[in-house]
């Protein structure tokens, strides 16, 4: 079966690769010059299936209206006149129930999971590298409030069988000896050592090359224009080097999904928010992070990659506007001072922002639409990286008609009516 995969990000890479090992023939149509040169570029770095959560969850909209008004603020809203950012923003209020946010972070965890495995398996299989580390993900606490709203998360950890740790100053401090310097500025933290870190661009492009050597044909510097369809089916992409033909099309194009869609009569609840992240080069490796640290103040990310420090974080909706705005930059230079002084040289710093295709509910749309013969992979927001492996391993098994190897239910465009 020859297969058409639009966009090479981390998601339609990990798919381009999978479907090459299930035997397709593989097509992959990208505008930029290479693969995970957008949002895939500069994440934080995580590998975090311990982590995934949804946005919404019950108590997120007056937290929300805190955020807005603190200096370094995890949030930033730019009102504008477009009907679908309302939309998304009305839908993710609908999610902020407590029953709602058990189910969305059980789907989430679930293929999160899954994913983690995926990797370890393709590591293990290819001996691919990016700078990974498998040291665990430590989310800390500055106040007690904080470190008690760690109990619904938990729950469903133990539920998913999911381990993780809760951390005193002293505990944390062994997996993290850096932060020895700011132990009174935190009350506690929660472990979760099966997560990893990684270089999602590095990773990327070594996994490209893999799926080349299977046969994946990558174009790149082609723009995609339309989907032309007619009779229920997608017959070509529409693109800058003209009409491509394939019997299946996977559209993997992040935040710029919902805009190929629409002229079909799709309305796909993907938005657009920008993250942000520093590269900070490591001045002293004895005060760096040896992982990832999660600041649950800021909602900022600070990982180690090999000889570097990507800080990361800040959800802005402001359209599909990629202006690299000062006051996030100042934020991130905060949290990485602020945690690891020494650590590294916040001067030489490369700053950079990424549209992350956020759902309303936390959960990618993975799966089939109401035409047969096109799927989707997106909407996976701040976890592609994450979620990457897994969502290329199942969307191949399902294309290919075998049964996936994790339950799909609730993973598919079905779940918005």
């Amino acid at each position: 079966m020859h297969i058409a995969i639009l966009g090479s990000g981390v998601i339609g890479t990990s798919a381009a690769y999978y479907l090459a090992k299930a035997g397709h023939q593989v097509t992959v149509l990208e505008r930029q010059s290479g693969p995970a040169l957008e949002t895939s570029f500069a994440n934080a770095g995580e590998v975090s299936p311990g982590y995934s959560a949804p946005w919404a969850g019950p108590g997120v909209p007056a937290k929300a209206i805190k955020w807005l008004l603190m200096r370094h603020s995890p949030l930033v809203i730019r009102p504008m006149p477009d009907p679908a950012m309302w939309r998304w923003g009305f839908s993710l209020l609908r999610n902020c129930t407590e029953a709602r946010y058990r189910i969305n972070k059980g789907r989430m965890v679930r293929l999160a999971e899954y994913s983690r495995d995926c990797l370890r398996a393709l590591r293990q299989d290819t001996g691919i590298s990016y700078d990974e580390r498998s040291l665990g993900t430590l989310q800390l606490f500055r106040t007690e409030k904080q470190l008690a709203g760690t109990a619904k998360d938990i729950e469903i950890l133990k539920q998913y069988g999911v381990p993780y740790e809760l951390l005193d100053g002293s505990g944390y401090i062994k997996v993290e000896p850096a932060l020895a310097q700011v132990r009174e500025k935190f009350v506690g933290a929660l472990r979760l050592p099966g997560d990893e870190t990684g270089d999602c661009h590095l990773f990327t492009r070594r996994l490209a090359a893999l799926a080349a050597d299977l046969g994946v044909d990558f174009r790149f510097g082609v723009k995609i224009e339309r989907l032309d369809a007619a009779g229920g089916q997608v017959n070509a992409v529409a693109t800058s080097a003209g009409p491509i033909k394939a019997d299946r099309y996977l559209l993997a194009l992040g935040s710029y999904s919902p805009l190929l869609l629409a002229p079909l009569g799709i309305r796909l609840p993907v938005y657009p928010v920008k993250g942000y992240s520093i590269t900070v080069p490591i001045s002293d490796a004895a005060h760096a992070p040896e992982s990832t640290i999660m600041d649950e103040t800021y909602k900022v990310a600070v990982t180690r990659l090999g000889t570097r420090i990507r800080v990361g974080g800040t959800a802005e909706l402001a359209g599909y506007s990629l202006a690299l705005d000062e006051a996030r930059r100042a934020t991130l230079n905060h949290v990485v001072s602020d945690l690891f002084p020494r650590g590294g040289d916040v001067a030489k710093a490369q700053f950079w922002c990424g549209l992350r295709p956020m759902t309303p509910d936390g959960t990618p749309i993975l799966g089939p639409t109401p035409y047969p013969n096109l799927w989707l992979s997106t909407g996976h927001g701040t976890l592609g990286w994450t979620m990457a492996c897994g969502s290329g391993r199942l969307i191949a098994d399902w294309i290919s008609g075998r049964k996936p190897e994790i339950d799909t239910a609730g993973l598919d465009l079905s779940r918005y009516g």
